[in-house]
């Protein structure tokens, strides 16, 4: 391996723009090649970051033997067979959320990346939020006791992403489900420890997007009369050791806030604590006091786009673990796979382990 890891980026004209000042940041890394579909998007982002070795080819990238780093950034449906292609051909992947839309494709790209023996990250900015850190640091003293139940949402009143790589089901595979709910149950299940996931009961339905004249205050586009994938959706969830969850997600809400309400509340035996706000909850059973405290927060040192690809480089080049491990994904995939399978059946779904 090269002293630089040197990175490709598939898919360069959406959320990998939010990548490219990590690399650039990494100590570790540099980008050197990027491929997309579309050759002028491909031009314009390769004169903003001069990056000299393009292609409207993926597989010229991927099979590119001087190429340490995969970044795949392309719509939902096409992550898996990229990924897989990349791992096969040596490289290491990150890939952005979720990391597929089945748990059948995560299972194949866990496969590959075995056989490989390089790193697969998904690339959940989330946990790599300032207020994240330190909260995740805090609720590993214990101090929560055991964590049985949670509440999450995220939720936006009209901010829906009104592009064929998000509302389409051939490009995406699903709507705010796999597009924003992955984010927030992600961190949930993070911070909960990761319990393994059972039993789902769930709803996933257009709603609001099937109302004649439904906007978008993101682009102020209207909503497509042919959008096939759901703008609502809700579960709850059971886990294998005794903790449920309940999880609410929506593009289009008739809801008090013009961009988005992001929300986790989380219940243990010995405290509470609140996401984002960085909040616990305790209570003094032999005192019988109650108290509130909130932790000492810092400013983000980095956007946390940019910063989840400092860290997977970090990772590569000092042969640590993945930071957002393949099987954390999957537990993610297979309740929001859970979901959409309730909504079919109208059923309590059970989950495979």
């Amino acid at each position: 391996m090269s002293e630089t890891l040197k990175v490709g980026v598939i898919g360069v004209g959406g959320i990998a723009k939010t990548h490219m000042p990590g690399w650039a940041a990494s100590e570790h890394a540099e980008v050197v090649a990027g491929s997309d579909l579309v050759e002028p998007v491909l031009q314009s982002w390769a004169t903003a970051w001069g990056v000299q070795k393009l292609s409207t080819s993926a597989a010229d990238i991927i099979n590119d033997p001087d190429i340490d780093i995969i970044d795949v950034c392309t719509p939902n449906m096409y992550h898996a067979d990229l990924a897989i292609a990349a791992l096969n051909a040596g490289k290491h992947v990150i890939c952005e959320k979720p990391l597929a839309p089945a748990p059948a494709d995560i299972h194949r790209m866990i496969e590959a990346r075995d056989r490989s023996g390089k790193l697969l990250m998904t690339a959940q900015h989330f946990r790599f939020r300032g207020v994240s850190q330190a909260m995740k640091r805090e609720l590993e003293t214990g101090m929560l006791g055991d964590i049985y139940h949670a509440r999450s949402w995220m939720l936006r009143r009209g901010w829906i992403p009104v592009r064929p790589g998000f509302i389409y089901k051939k490009n995406s595979g699903g709507g705010p489900t796999i597009d924003i709910g992955v984010h927030i149950l992600d961190l949930t299940l993070w911070f909960m420890g990761n319990p393994q996931p059972v039993a789902v009961s769930g709803v996933a339905k257009k709603t609001l997007g099937a109302v004649p004249g439904s906007f978008s205050t993101w682009g102020n586009a209207l909503v497509p009369a042919d959008m096939d994938v759901e703008d609502f959706a809700a579960a709850f969830v059971r886990f294998d050791n005794g903790a449920t969850l309940i999880l609410e997600v929506s593009w289009l809400l008739h809801h008090p806030t013009e961009g988005e309400d992001m929300q986790m509340w989380l219940y243990g035996t010995k405290a509470g604590c609140h996401w984002p706000k960085g909040e616990f909850y305790e209570t003094n059973l032999a005192t019988q006091q109650m108290s509130d405290r909130a932790i000492k927060l810092t400013k983000d040192t980095m956007e946390p786009h940019a910063l989840e690809c400092v860290e997977f480089a970090r990772a590569v080049a000092e042969g640590g673990p993945s930071p957002v491990p393949a099987e954390q994904s999957l537990q993610v995939m297979s309740i929001l796979d859970g979901i959409y399978r309730s909504q079919e059946t109208g059923r309590e779904v059970r989950l495979d382990a």
